[in-house]
């Protein structure tokens, strides 16, 4: 461990270990922060860095181990506690109420009193000094819905730090914010350093994490690797330790993706969009996606990306243009009907148009499966659990037990599960919104490898990412989005990040779609796995510099 002169820790965790049923969850973990640091935790989805700070927060005990705040040994019996104590968290989904004021929201259960009434005069007064304090101009008067999703964060945070923070928890503050965003939360979090305030960082996004971070500890399979310095620890060496393997680049992917010649002629083709659109929401595009094709959507924030592939799964429905599956037109009303065309969408919302926490693996794998079949024909308990173990097994989800509920996964496993869902009722189109954003390296990794054995095995895929490497990667064809029309549909043969930037930036590019290749779709027995779906291993990871595009709507 690197060792750190004075001050004294502010939060020292020592041997702490947590297990659940089947789990060991957290293993003998060291883990200390300093005032004023900007401190990371990372590791790979199920590495053990939710539990640790669900340990420090009260929301779980320890089975062993101490924990010390400011030199003395406490435990907490829950979140409340904690926070009163002086650790406070901010998490990944807002948790205020868009329905009230700014200041209601930061003084929410602690509204300063008057003569037995809400002193409603003191409570925006006190909002505006922490606003203030943060160099955030803001109305405490508004309403908070009025405001971003940026804006709402940094609010949550104000309200957190109400209660005389020692030690801030953000988790994972960026993955929906935009460059100017997340440059403003920077500010506020440098401003809270200064201040003497320990920030728990904790991101997937690795540019973030060596911009603002002074020391990371590193966590794999629920034991400690090690603390380090950023600032002495290079990129590629800390890919390594999250994983625990050499790193390398990510196999062969992107090759294999330019390297494929297919079939261009219109019978090939599995889905085609003729000037589909949607008043307001896209203006009417081409679309053509071949059998075993994946096609990349890249453009920045509110370019139309997930609004284009919203019509494509039924979601929303087309106003103008034509959809053509298999060859015969068809018209999208309701994702049932794109279910039964074979046509699958996950959404980038996984908490809330995803899985469903407070169901197991098992019931979450067979869900889509289930309303395909309709309800009076319910699937055998016997195949149920065939299917998920056949998909716990080919997608590594992590903890292998079909009962645990999906609550209780990491956010990578999460994705996992939502992807099997999907996976049963053996579509022909997948369409991939945002798969694997705030998911770890390693996981990443294994479903960028899953997305192009799929399609080496015949399924179409439309994949939406805000990381333009990713989209490099992985795409045969890309199609570029800028203000909600389509300005460029390109074969990916010698594109590279900086030339997907110009076209995103200004729209200049070949408006006109170069061909689309196939090969016939492989049909699947329905609800079978695929062949090709032998448990990807992790060997690799995404390039150590992310180019992101935004959030993906």
């Amino acid at each position: 461990m690197t060792h750190h002169p004075d001050p004294a820790p502010v939060i020292e965790m020592r041997g702490i270990s947590i297990t659940f049923p089947g789990v060991k969850a957290l293993d003998g973990v060291d883990f200390r922060m300093f005032p004023g640091e900007v401190h990371s935790l990372m590791g790979e989805n199920g590495a053990g860095k939710s539990t640790l700070i669900k340990a420090l927060t009260g929301v779980y005990g320890i089975d062993a181990g101490t924990i010390t705040l400011a030199g003395e040994q406490v435990s907490f019996s829950g979140p409340a506690q904690a926070q009163a104590s002086g650790i406070s968290t901010v998490y990944q989904e807002v948790n205020l109420l868009p329905n009230l004021s700014v200041a209601e929201n930061i003084m929410l259960g602690r509204e300063p009193r008057r003569f037995g009434s809400i002193d409603w005069r003191a409570m925006r007064r006190r909002s505006a000094e922490l606003l203030a304090g943060l160099n955030l101009d803001l109305d405490p008067a508004s309403l908070l819905g009025d405001h971003s999703l940026a804006v709402q964060q940094l609010v949550a945070i104000a309200r957190a730090i109400d209660v005389q923070a020692k030690v801030l928890i953000l988790d994972e503050p960026t993955s929906s914010l935009d460059a100017d965003e997340v440059a403003e939360l920077f500010r506020v979090i440098r401003s809270l350093k200064e201040q003497g305030v320990a920030i728990l960082f904790v991101s997937h996004f690795l540019d973030q994490v060596y911009e603002i971070c002074d020391r990371l500890t590193v966590l794999r399979n629920g034991k400690l690797v090690g603390e380090y310095l950023v600032e002495e620890l290079l990129r590629i060496d800390l890919v390594q330790k999250m994983i625990g393997k050499e790193l390398t680049a990510l196999d062969d992917l992107e090759q294999r993706a330019r390297s494929v010649v297919v079939d261009e002629s219109d019978a090939a083709l599995f889905v085609n969009a003729a000037k589909l659109g949607r008043r307001g929401a896209i203006h009417p595009a081409d679309l053509p996606i071949a059998a075993g094709e994946v096609v990349g959507l890249a453009g920045l924030l509110g370019s139309g990306r997930t609004e284009f592939a919203r019509l494509l799964g039924g979601i929303d429905r087309a106003d103008t243009g034509e959809l053509s599956i298999g060859g015969k037109p068809t018209k999208l009303r309701t994702p049932r009907q794109a279910i039964s065309h074979r046509i699958a969408f996950s959404s980038e919302n996984r908490r809330d148009e995803g899985v469903v926490g407070d169901l197991t693996v098992r019931d979450n794998v067979v869900l889509a499966l289930q309303a395909d079949r309709g309800w009076f024909r319910p699937i055998p308990k016997k195949r149920q659990d065939d299917l998920a173990q056949s998909y716990i097994q080919a997608l590594n989800i992590r903890p292998g037990n079909p009962d645990a509920l999906v609550r209780n996964l990491s956010g990578g496993n999460q994705q996992k599960v939502l992807l099997a869902r999907w996976l049963a009722i053996a579509p022909r189109l997948l369409i991939l919104d945002e798969p694997t954003r705030g998911i770890d390296i390693g996981a990443k990794a294994e479903i960028q490898k899953l997305v192009f054995n799929l399609a080496e095995n015949g399924m179409s895929v439309l994949f939406i990412s805000a990381e333009l490497e990713e989209v490099l990667r992985l795409s045969h064809r890309i199609v570029v989005l800028r203000d909600r029309h389509v300005v460029a549909d390109l074969e990916n043969d010698r594109l590279t990040v900086d030339s997907l930037l110009a076209l995103i930036a200004d729209g200049s590019g070949d408006d006109d779609p170069d061909g689309t290749d196939a090969a016939d779709a492989a049909g699947t027995p329905d609800g079978e796995p695929v062949a090709a779906l032998a448990a990807p291993e992790a060997s690799a990871s995404d390039s150590t510099t992310t180019h992101s595009t935004g959030g993906s709507r």
